[in-house]
């Protein structure tokens, strides 16, 4: 391998652009260490692109004592949904209740347990519902008499992530993505990495500290750079998840119980869909290369059609999506594996900590305790402060997190469209989901649709694919339609190949 042109020195090297990844390059940069991220593709291109975008406390596993847990993401939900009201919400949840399945006091204390165990200010607690004359009740099968509402969150996953990496990079991390470490290896001092990426040829870090936060490469990695370690408690688990036309008018999820024990949720997904999900199987196969199978789709279309009265088949799947979710070992049935979350230090010389598990929800906490032992190691003597930070964009009335900026979002909403009144209302309000605050920077002195410049989809103009390029990290359609928006759902299929050519044609400015 020729010399490489690129050195770079720093505190500490993340391998892996996931939510975990992101989050703790986030709060290791904002502790003012020095950070580089590499991702081998885009920033939550695998496993955290592909949740069920749930912000949540994780009702079932109370049935597996995960007390602790479930609290800790319980406590999370509120902190997340006021860092970041632009792509989080609060979101009820309806529970139909059917014979045989658990007695209706028994779930009823389930949910007064998930009420108590953190404190909320923004979420209603639950309730038991008659579904004969609720809202919620006129989609679903005549037979379904009474259910229960209870509370969490939503998110668009893919910008979360996308959002943290936007926030390390500010507070001066590099990033890095199309860049796959082909090298990892353990000096006197330091680790001496090799990346590769693409557009630049090989670039060589030095750092004092790795963090390895690959997902479902997580083993890979761990064992590359540590030949000797045991990289085999990671556990793959592949979930699914469909969508579909909308089934309801409401704004409600479905929490649906199979007799099997597993749960799909339906979600009211991008105005006009619903989102169906999720699966939950072992997974042996190559992780880069994770899709539904026939028997996935099938099974989520019999488990919603045994609720709703309007019957769901295959033929009415108009989207797919698959990850594959790095569990930690414990041994139990695939539906059961804990979500929670173990960090690992090997510190025999410079030392390396591995991310085995963890979900969306926890993952600030998961990325402050792994900073908090970075912080030690390397003698910095900072401490966390992301749990009263905004996330860029979510600053909507201060720097600071407030209840406010959940609780009067629409209010800011119909303000920016009065500000930017010389274009369409559709699309201002697209832009403040999408961006928050940061739709000052994207339409800085744009004032009608003329300067937008190109319309390259129906409702994309140039405006906004170069502002992704720019601060987003985006190179591709599938960067741009599927992760950065959803565009691509609501596009027509040849919009993905327009793109692509456009973008062909206009090379990004350096």
């Amino acid at each position: 391998m020729a010399e490489p042109q690129h050195i770079l020195d720093c505190d500490v090297l993340i391998v892996g652009g996931g939510i975990n990844g992101a989050g703790i390059a986030r709060d290791a940069a904002g502790r003012g260490l020095s950070v580089v991220l590499c991702e081998k593709d885009d920033l939550a291109s695998h496993t955290s692109s592909a949740s069920t975008k749930l912000i949540h406390g994780g009702l079932r596993y109370l049935e597996y004592y995960e007390f602790h847990l479930v609290r800790k993401a319980l406590i999370e939900r509120e902190v997340l949904l006021r860092a970041a009201p632009h792509i989080m919400w609060p979101l009820r949840f309806v529970m139909p209740h059917a014979q045989g399945q658990r007695p209706a006091l028994l779930i009823r204390a389930g949910l007064f347990l998930y009420d108590l165990l953190a404190r909320r200010e923004l979420l209603p607690a639950s309730a038991g519902i008659n579904l004969r004359n609720h809202v919620a009740g006129k989609p679903l099968k005549p037979e379904f008499e009474r259910g229960f509402i209870y509370s969490d969150g939503w998110v668009d996953d893919a910008r979360l992530v996308v959002l943290n990496a936007i926030d390390a990079c500010e507070k001066g991390a590099t990033i890095l993505t199309q860049a796959v470490c082909t090298r990892l290896e353990r000096k006197t001092a330091d680790w001496e990495a090799t990346l590769f990426k693409p557009s630049c040829g090989h670039i060589r870090v030095n750092a004092r500290y790795v963090v390895n936060a690959a997902g479902p490469w997580t083993a890979d990695v761990l064992h590359a750079a540590v030949p000797r370690a045991d990289g085999g408690q990671l556990r793959l688990i592949k979930g699914s998840h469909i969508v579909v036309k909308r089934m309801f008018e409401h704004d409600n999820a479905y929490i649906f119980q199979h007799p099997d024990g597993r749960i799909v949720f339906a979600i009211p997904y991008e105005r006009d869909f619903t989102l169906i999900g999720t699966t939950d199987l072992d997974y042996q196969g190559d992780a880069n290369q994770v899709a539904i199978d026939e028997d996935e789709i099938a099974y989520l279309c019999q488990l919603a059609s045994r609720y709703f009265a309007k019957p769901i088949v295959p033929a009415d799947v108009v989207w797919t999506y698959s990850g594959v979710r790095p569990l930690v070992e414990d041994g139990a049935d695939a539906k059961a594996v804990t979500r929670d979350y173990r960090l690992e230090v090997d510190d025999n010389g410079p030392p390396i900590l591995s991310v085995f598990g963890g979900k969306i929800t926890t993952f600030r906490k998961l990325a402050e305790e792994a900073v908090d032992h970075i912080a030690r190691a390397l003698d910095n003597r900072h401490g966390g402060w992301t749990h009263n930070a905004c996330l860029p964009g979510g600053d909507l009335f201060g720097a600071e997190p407030r209840n406010k900026s959940v609780l009067e979002f629409d209010a800011w909403r119909r303000a920016q469209i009065a500000r930017y009144s010389g274009l369409p209302s559709e699309l201002v309000a697209r832009y403040c989901r999408t961006y928050g605050t940061r739709i000052h920077t994207l339409l800085a002195e744009r004032t009608d649709v003329a300067s937008l410049g190109d319309e390259i989809a129906p409702g994309l103009y140039a405006t906004e694919v170069e502002y992704l390029r720019r601060y987003e990290w985006a190179r591709s359609a599938q960067d741009i339609l599927w992760r950065r928006t959803k565009l691509g759902l609501h596009l027509p299929p040849a919009a993905a190949d327009h793109l692509q050519s456009w973008l062909a044609a206009h090379p990004l400015a350096r």
